[in-house]
């Protein structure tokens, strides 16, 4: 058990679980489409936070993405800019969905979750790639 002191930056996770009633959810509060969220790619307020794994990465790098694996982020949360929009993402959503409820908890007010599968994404900073299995 951690013998951290909660401050007053940090939210509790259940706090963060009580917001994600059905309109959070269903009006995507949470997250942002892929479209939207490529229009920030080259912005200089948002860091986009790969969460996926390092052979997930090591197969599609995403050269404007900060990487770090959703299971290291507790370790390295140092290295996330507090004073930027930090918008997660995966391969499916899920760990997306995880690393926002994670640094909601944490006191960053500015994430969202990328909404979509990874391969929209890649084929809206790279027109022209084409993803095999």
């Amino acid at each position: 058990m951690s013998s951290e002191i909660a401050d007053s930056s940090h939210v509790p996770f259940a706090d963060i679980l009580r917001e994600m009633d059905l309109e959070f959810l269903a009006m995507g509060e949470y997250g942002m489409t892929v479209e939207d969220a490529a229009e920030f790619v080259h912005h200089d307020h948002f860091v986009f936070l790969d969460l996926r794994t390092k052979e997930e990465h090591d197969h599609l790098v995403f050269p404007f993405a900060m990487h770090i694996p959703i299971n290291e982020l507790p370790d390295r949360l140092d290295e996330v800019p507090r004073d930027k929009f930090i918008i997660t993402f995966c391969l499916t959503g899920f760990r997306a969905a995880m690393g926002y409820a994670y640094l909601r908890t944490q006191g960053y007010d500015e994430t969202k979750a990328l909404k979509g599968r990874l391969d929209e994404m890649a084929g809206f900073v790279s027109p022209n790639l084409v993803l095999t299995d």
